[in-house]
């Protein structure tokens, strides 16, 4: 089962948290939930997703509204690993594409260290090895989640996507799943939750529309 818009929001999947107390949905029924969703070899992450949920997180931290971030890997599981996730928040340190980007935009500081600190509670997805034989329910599922309209396509069409996914499923060493859970189409991701626990926006990228969101939330009562 999947999260969808507009139905009880399950809860995140987590295998360690490594800043700030645990927490998840259903320990924060009665509060607009934001869940910030990044990897650390993600400098789009660094330079936009997280300085925005800041921002959330600093406005609106006294008006009924939890911010917590959740470290995911689905690519570069070399860089966006446990060990990386420790560094970044115990030490403020960046790796990979994030230091090269953070780098060439002037944006560390004393060599490679990130120019902000992150406030909120962070989290670490659950990753778990993918299985040696992918099954077709599997490759359904998964085409299903990622590509909804491909019962319009043609016979062949269709037989070609199946074909793509059963090959990606077959290349895929990892599963991430809270970002499979809640069919996120990459990173950064905001995920907001009402007061009642149901899952109300799956945001992708810096779209600019997470306050406006929040807001819409704390109004409609």
């Amino acid at each position: 089962m999947f999260a969808e818009i507009g139905a009880k929001a399950p809860n995140a999947k987590i295998s360690n948290w490594i800043q700030g107390l645990p927490t998840n949905i259903d320990k924060l029924i009665g509060n607009i939930v934001v869940i910030e969703v990044f990897q650390v070899n993600c400098p789009g992450c660094f330079l936009y997703g997280i300085p925005q949920a800041i921002s959330i997180y600093n406005k609106f931290k006294d008006r009924e509204v939890k911010v917590f971030g959740i470290a995911t890997a689905f690519e570069d599981y070399d860089k966006n690993n446990l060990e990386n996730l420790k560094l970044l928040l115990s030490e403020g340190r960046v790796v990979g594409e994030t230091f090269k980007a953070l780098k060439q935009y002037g944006k560390l500081v004393e060599g490679d260290k990130l120019y902000y600190k992150i406030p909120f509670p962070v989290a670490m997805d659950k990753i778990t090895k993918m299985p040696d034989n992918i099954s077709e329910d599997m490759i359904k599922d998964f085409v299903e989640i990622y590509f909804s309209d491909y019962k319009h396509l043609s016979e062949k069409e269709r037989a070609d996507l199946f074909s793509k996914a059963k090959a990606y499923l077959k290349n895929k060493k990892y599963s991430a799943e809270t970002f499979e859970l809640y069919k996120l189409r990459g990173t950064p991701s905001s995920i907001i939750i009402d007061r009642d626990g149901i899952l109300r926006y799956n945001l992708f990228g810096s779209e600019g529309y997470l306050e406006g969101a929040i807001n819409e939330l704390l109004v409609n009562r």
